[in-house]
């Protein structure tokens, strides 16, 4: 397989013999740019990061090298850190910036963090507490890198970081018996189903962990992310409709003002460069039972669409989980989009995890209850956490339903869910503390509809003089 990409503004064209080779390795190993760096090796600490652009997006997406394979980069612009400078050696203001504010010490993570704010600068974006949030610095602090990003922050964008696009052609996508990057969902369904037992990558932030922690060898491997009518996100009258491949970051977007409790908790699902890579299919068809979209999609009444071949179905996303590790798709068949009606938000989405940003939930819960006079007319609560699969808690919602919206309503059916849910102990919570957070989040949903505070963002600090 052929691929042709821009690399720090110099096109280049490899033949990619392995296509599960990362990014970050072939940088190191064979270009010898060794300023992206390998630290956890799965996309945690943002040491790696790049910042990658296609033709004709405005916007600059940073992305984790590590876990990055070769061909996904084909026809894009690329970025590491020894791009961000000038041919001529003129310093990006982000980099004279951290300079002057002293703002790096050991070194290892100031290339990612870098990129990360020449990114940021380049697009715009000044929230960089969100968007440093992939990014680890354990001897800096980040007070002065703060200060460095606020600095640089109304200084011009570098002319040297426009490319031209035009002339920049994809390489060859003729299928190998190793890879295949698709140009069309009519291409992957043939090629699928001749194919059932090939791997389908999109962000590869899930899969990418399987190859440099587990060393598995992914072959064949069609690399999907691109595919245009995967990648439509339409919002419709009556139904929105988010196709496989749209990324979390694209989500996010579309849901900030539909359904603001989703975008908030996608706002910390994995870091700015996870939600940059990562895809809503991809989220639901690994099938995690801590898988932070479904239980919020299944709350909003959504179906999923599934392609094998010519044939489509659809059913309920609550449905497609079975059992652990398990899901109703049959060989050659892939996820298109999922869809849910278009409705007022009555949407809270709660998780719960050891760290606020970039981790995994121990509970995630998420409620759509209705109120009609009073009294609860529909009910629609999933949680990830509690069980093997992500599940909805329907005797919870029957305890709800018809009742009045209050606290003791919600009191009453508190005991309901030891019915629903027998959660497990492990590494991020007890079995015990699970279902004491998820009734929890029921007393927090009630709450929130009574107006009180019950984000941990809105408590003010309080100075108290002794």
């Amino acid at each position: 397989m052929r691929i042709t990409f821009l690399l720090n503004g110099t096109a280049v064209s490899i033949e990619v013999e392995e296509p599960t080779r990362t990014l970050l390795d072939w940088l190191r190993e064979e270009r010898g740019l060794k300023g992206t760096k390998e630290g956890c090796n799965e996309g945690d600490c943002g040491a790696c990061t790049v910042m990658v652009r296609a033709p004709g997006e405005a916007r600059w997406r940073t992305v984790n090298a590590c876990i990055l394979f070769l061909p996904q980069l084909d026809g894009l612009a690329v970025r590491t850190i020894e791009g961000i400078a000038a041919p001529d050696g003129r310093l990006h203001p982000v980099q004279q910036a951290m300079i002057d504010h002293h703002a790096s010490q050991c070194g290892f993570c100031t290339p990612g963090i870098v990129v990360s704010l020449a990114a940021a600068h380049a697009n715009g974006e000044r929230d960089f507490d969100n968007r440093l949030a992939g990014n680890l610095c354990r001897c800096t602090g980040y007070a002065p890198i703060i200060r460095a990003a606020r600095a640089a922050a109304e200084a011009p964008v570098p002319d040297w970081l426009a490319e031209d696009f035009g002339a920049l052609p994809r390489g060859a996508q003729e299928a190998d018996e190793m890879a295949f990057i698709p140009e069309s969902a009519e291409a992957l369904a043939e090629w699928y189903l001749a194919h059932p037992d090939a791997m389908l990558v999109a962000g590869a932030t899930d899969v990418g962990l399987w190859v440099t922690k587990k060393l598995r060898t992914l072959a064949p491997v069609a690399f999907i992310a691109r595919i245009p009518e995967l990648r439509g996100i339409e919002i419709g009258e009556h139904e929105v409709r988010i196709g496989a491949a749209v990324t979390v970051a694209e989500f996010h977007a579309a849901m900030a003002d539909l359904h603001p409790g989703l975008a908030e908790m996608l706002r910390r699902y994995g870091s700015v460069q996870v939600r940059n890579a990562a895809t809503v299919g991809g989220n639901i068809a690994n099938g995690s039972p801590i898988g932070d979209s479904p239980p919020a999609l299944i709350a909003l009444g959504a179906r999923l669409h599934l392609r094998r071949g010519e044939e489509r179905r659809e059913m309920p996303l609550e449905e497609f989980f079975v059992a652990y590790g398990r899901q109703d798709r049959r060989p050659g068949e892939f996820v298109e989009a999922v869809s849910f009606p278009r409705q007022p938000d009555r949407l809270r989405v709660y998780k719960l995890s050891k760290r606020f940003d970039q981790d995994i939930s121990a509970v995630c819960g998420a409620f759509n209850i209705t109120v009609e006079n009073g009294r609860v007319s529909v009910a629609r609560i999933a949680f990830g956490g509690m069980a093997e699969i992500p599940k909805r808690a329907r005797a919870v919602e029957a305890a709800l339903t018809g009742e009045p919206w209050t606290e003791e309503t919600v009191e009453a059916a508190l005991p309901a869910f030891a019915e629903d849910f027998t959660p497990i102990s492990d590494m991020r919570a007890s079995a015990g503390y699970r279902l004491a957070a998820a009734r929890n989040m029921l007393r927090r949903c009630l709450l929130e509809d009574l107006g009180a505070p019950v984000n941990v963002l809105d408590v003010n600090v309080l100075e108290v003089t002794p």
